[in-house]
């Protein structure tokens, strides 16, 4: 991430992903400084769940993992690492905007053998490593926002793909733990506060 200062740092965050087409989504992050969050979707509610400060957010967006998607990101205004990968419409997403592709080579990724792809798009450059064979699934992906200031990269490995999970209702059912405590999206707080009364945050922390 681009700091105040022109440097640039990097963060590492481990998320874990639970697809249940069409309406069930559970999302496990755990970031580099240890902090947890949970984002749970049961095709009625959205849930946001950070366990270190005991609180969650909840909105109500009945259909489907689609739709939960976009309210999440666009009328939330939260974030979701790759969640363009998620929506059952990504082939033509992807392929409507992207306006240069290019096959860079074939490598290997931890041993699997796998084509190395590199494609622009209005705003952000993206290379994908795809895995040779009968299973082409995503290895790799690098993403370059070009017109955003000092050109941040976002940088994802995905591993252990389970096409044929166990799952349970369950996983996406939120129940608040004793003590938690229920709080508004930051989207759904007026925002009655003067511009500059926000202070920015100092060098070396998360922008």
């Amino acid at each position: 991430m681009l700091q105040e200062s022109g440097e640039k740092i990097e963060f590492g965050e481990n998320l874990k992903i639970t697809a249940n087409r069409p309406n069930q989504l559970r999302v496990e992050a755990k970031q580099s400084d240890g902090d947890q969050h949970m984002v749970l979707y049961d095709g009625k509610d959205i849930t946001a769940f950070t366990p270190s400060q005991g609180v969650y957010a909840q909105a109500s967006k009945p259909g489907g993992i689609d739709e939960a998607i976009m309210f999440f990101l666009k009328d939330l205004k939260m974030k979701l690492p790759l969640a363009v990968l998620l929506v059952s419409r990504f082939p033509e997403e992807i392929e409507n905007r992207t306006q240069a592709l290019d096959y860079v080579e074939k490598t290997e990724i931890r041993g699997t053998p796998a084509h190395h792809l590199a494609g622009r798009t209005e705003s952000v450059d993206y290379q994908v490593w795809i895995a040779q064979g009968a299973r082409p699934l995503p290895l790799r992906v690098v993403l370059t926002y070009r017109n955003a200031e000092g050109q941040p990269q976002f940088r994802a490995q995905l591993s252990d793909w389970n096409l044929s999970p166990v799952i349970e209702d369950a996983q996406f059912t939120f129940t608040p733990p004793d003590g938690a405590r229920k709080i508004a999206f930051l989207a759904e707080v007026p925002q009655v506060l003067p511009q500059g009364a926000i202070a920015s945050k100092k060098t070396g922390g998360r922008k």
